[in-house]
């Protein structure tokens, strides 16, 4: 498969030390085989997966050429090769934290702001086509770029989950769930703030180590209309989530984006999920909770872009939740993804209104750190970026897999209905554990 791109490799010549080189080969239409069957097969650290929710574009990135521990790094990164070879379509991939752009903090812990990287190689598959994408920065790589390529392997089959869950400890039970929750709601009437979205950490200890890319199959197979991600830092250690929501997507100087907020039970039944959906459209808190950070979305977004609009609500049927959903796109003043996400990370969705002070409540009073959770995840290059919502996500660590989950909590909110929306969320990914009967 990689024939072609070790022949490119011998014959090309680096003339100047430094530069970045991309080099891609479009597979034969015939040509089709699992990706992450392909990425499981690999020995390479770190390795990337990303699935998007529409399905028409899937990547599998493994080897690390770079690493940047800030969107601004990347950036940086990408603007000074601007003038190399096909520099356009290099992707750098990976996670930024929750709260990667904090202005006026300096407490921040240096490489926690983000884990973005230059892969070695990548397969994408856009519709049906695939092609294989190769970085390389100088002379000196050349030799290492041929003994990479050889030691690539072929897809292997991955095996069907086989772990069970011996013990579950969240970060807070229920009783400490309903106090954060009521403190939260004296605060908002007290006009503190608009709104919060607290969240619990449910650390489950399994009786086996767990692959990262196992759980990642499971959930790509059965959570539907979700950008699936995993991180791999080492065969140990793993970042992942299937998330329904996009922070943005830029394509040149256009910028999509959207409001996910408000939330109802889904059902295997399409009755009772239609019933649900119908009540979700017509609950005035819920729609109250989306319109919020419409609102607040299209402020941020002043002086960024030039118009916005903002499209009617509908309902996202996911395989255990359901959610109400507002579009908004609009072109951007200039072409600069750091502003982008200063402006939209993190979202109301995932931390409240006024930012600023719900972000400073959820670290005094959530007994966990967010890290990855509710940060974002996927790539950006000079002509493209998309992010989606680090949201339906684990941390994997050997036999250690923590789950993360969130409410918004508006006046009206009631700690009981958040802690059963909680355990819908994060019942996406741990029933993958669960054996059926």
């Amino acid at each position: 498969m990689f024939s072609t791109l070790y022949e490119k490799v011998k014959n090309i010549n680096l003339t100047a030390q430094g530069n970045l080189l991309h080099l891609k080969v479009t597979l034969p239409s015939e040509v089709s085989f699992s990706l992450l069957s392909w990425l499981a097969a690999q020995s390479y650290y770190p390795q990337f997966y990303w699935q998007h929710r529409d399905e028409h574009e899937e990547v599998a990135a493994c080897g690390q050429l770079r690493c940047f521990n800030h969107i601004e790094d990347a950036c940086q990164f990408l603007s000074l090769h601007r003038s190399d070879v096909n520099s356009d379509d290099v992707r750098i991939w990976g996670l930024n934290a929750w709260d990667t752009i904090i202005p006026g903090r300096i407490d921040k812990i240096k490489g926690d702001d983000a884990y973005l990287f230059l892969p070695h190689i990548e397969i994408r598959r856009h519709q049906q086509q695939l092609s294989v994408h190769l970085n390389m920065l100088d002379e000196d790589d050349k030799q290492n770029t041929l003994d990479f390529l050889q030691t690539l392997n072929q897809a292997v089959e991955i095996e069907p989950l086989s772990v069970s869950v011996t013990h579950v400890n969240h970060s807070l039970t229920q009783t400490q769930w309903t106090h954060y929750l009521n403190v939260a709601l004296n605060e908002i009437s007290q006009g503190l703030f608009e709104k919060v979205v607290p969240a619990r950490a449910t650390c489950l200890t399994l009786d086996n180590p767990l692959k990262a890319i196992q759980f990642m199959k499971a959930s790509r197979d059965v959570n539907h209309h979700c950008y699936h991600y995993m991180l791999a830092f080492s065969p140990s250690d793993a970042f992942m989530g299937s998330t329904p929501e996009r922070l943005y997507k830029r394509d040149e100087l256009m910028l999509y984006t959207e409001a996910l907020a408000g939330t109802v039970a889904s059902a295997d039944n399409e009755q009772q999920a239609a019933k649900f959906a119908d009540w979700l459209m017509n609950d005035k808190k819920n729609q109250h909770e989306n319109l919020v950070v419409v609102d607040d979305i299209c402020q941020r977004l002043q002086g960024g872009v030039e118009g916005i609009d903002v499209s009617p609500a509908d309902v996202i049927r996911l395989r255990k939740v359901q959610h109400l959903r507002r579009y908004i796109h609009g072109k951007l003043i200039h072409s600069d993804d750091i502003d982008c996400l200063k402006r939209l990370q993190p979202t109301a969705a995932v931390c409240g209104l006024p930012r600023s002070v719900a972000r400073a409540f959820i670290r005094k009073h959530e007994p966990f750190e967010r890290r990855w959770y509710a940060g974002s995840a996927g790539y950006l290059s000079l002509s493209q970026a998309e992010f989606a919502v680090s949201l339906r996500c684990g941390e994997l660590h050997d036999d250690a897999l923590t789950l993360y989950a969130g409410a918004g909590v508006v006046a009206g909110s009631d700690p009981q209905q958040e802690w059963t929306e909680i355990e819908n969320k994060a019942a996406g990914l741990r029933t993958l554990l669960e054996k059926e009967s």
